[in-house]
């Protein structure tokens, strides 16, 4: 949360939300391969102009992108999973995850973005996960280049998350192997997911830093939770905010069976000798689960790790 203070004009909602989805504190080490089933789309005969559907509108590619400018760190590790790591020609700075994509990560900020800086790479495609300064509208008003901007916004659901990867790989000409990795990912989750049994009952808190920001079921990290079927203390809470900020008062009276840190600020030690946190169930029975930074925001093809990592942590429960 150290961008906090770029955004300081900002609401406290939209700092937390925009920061969830565009970036991770972690290095982006962990990684389970997703990838071992797509197969390679090379020779694929695509039709273009291709159109796809998203949340902000339809967009439409004429020809297949050979200079993809990323400006989201989620949709960076889309690309190159499903083989279109080749016709990128830069990252923004938080794009660390895959390694291959090391050489073209630039000093781009996907939250500050320049449109100079973007329009020097020459890009037919800008793919973003948030509209910082409007930079839709700004790119797409050149009229000396031609640039097409793909906004996939934050997942809430799994399928979201899927359809997102089917978008990227009909733009790149790259549909096989983006269905193969959708493929591959879908098997993973549900073995990961029927690995585990959880008592009924359990609720939980999930915690984004310690100043207790939080998400709700209508997220992308809510809707792998829901798939384990335990219970969110945050839903319902705060009409409209699907990261709302609660007060500790109200996470002791909540009484969550499990918390889970998403963040490396805060550790299980630390949140067991808050005041008044003894009582909780989660802390009476030890059940705070760390998992990692990178995968608990980005939705990208590691999902499948965060998955596996819930479940092993719901495999570890104490009653």
């Amino acid at each position: 949360m150290k961008h906090l203070g770029q955004f300081r004009k900002r609401s406290a909602v939209a700092v937390v939300a925009s920061l969830f989805i565009l970036a991770a504190c972690g290095s982006g080490s962990s990684s389970t391969d997703t990838t071992d089933a797509a197969t390679d789309s090379k020779s694929e005969e695509c039709v273009y102009p291709v159109t796809v559907e998203t949340a902000a509108g339809t967009i439409e590619l004429l020809e297949k992108p050979t200079k993809i400018v990323s400006l989201s760190p989620t949709a960076t590790e889309m690309l190159y999973a499903i083989g279109a790591g080749d016709q990128v020609a830069a990252l923004d700075s938080l794009s660390t995850f895959p390694i291959e994509g090391a050489s073209k990560v630039t000093k781009i900020s996907a939250f500050e973005p320049s449109v100079e800086a973007i329009i020097g790479y020459e890009p037919d495609l800008v793919v973003i996960s948030y509209d910082a300064n409007k930079i839709t509208e700004q790119l797409t008003a050149i009229d000396s280049i031609k640039i097409t901007v793909w906004n996939g916004s934050a997942a809430a659901t799994l399928d979201n998350v899927y359809e997102q990867i089917s978008q990227l790989g009909v733009l790149t000409c790259n549909i096989n192997a983006a269905d193969a990795l959708i493929k591959t990912m879908k098997s993973k989750i549900d073995v990961a997911v029927k690995s585990v049994v959880v008592p009924e009952g359990i609720s939980y808190f999930y915690e984004l830093d310690n100043t207790l920001y939080t998400v709700t079921s209508n997220t992308f990290v809510g809707a792998v939770m829901k798939s384990f079927g335990i219970t969110n203390i945050a839903d319902g809470g705060e009409k409209g905010n699907d990261y709302p900020q609660l007060n500790a008062e109200a996470i002791v009276k909540a009484d969550p069976s499990v918390v889970f840190l998403a963040g490396t600020s805060t550790s299980a030690d630390e949140v067991a000798k808050r005041p008044g946190w003894e009582g909780i169930t989660a802390v009476k029975n030890s059940n705070i689960f760390g998992l990692d930074d990178d995968l608990a925001s980005r939705w990208g093809p590691r999902v499948v790790d965060l998955v596996e990592q819930v479940a092993a942590s719901l495999g570890k429960l104490k009653k």
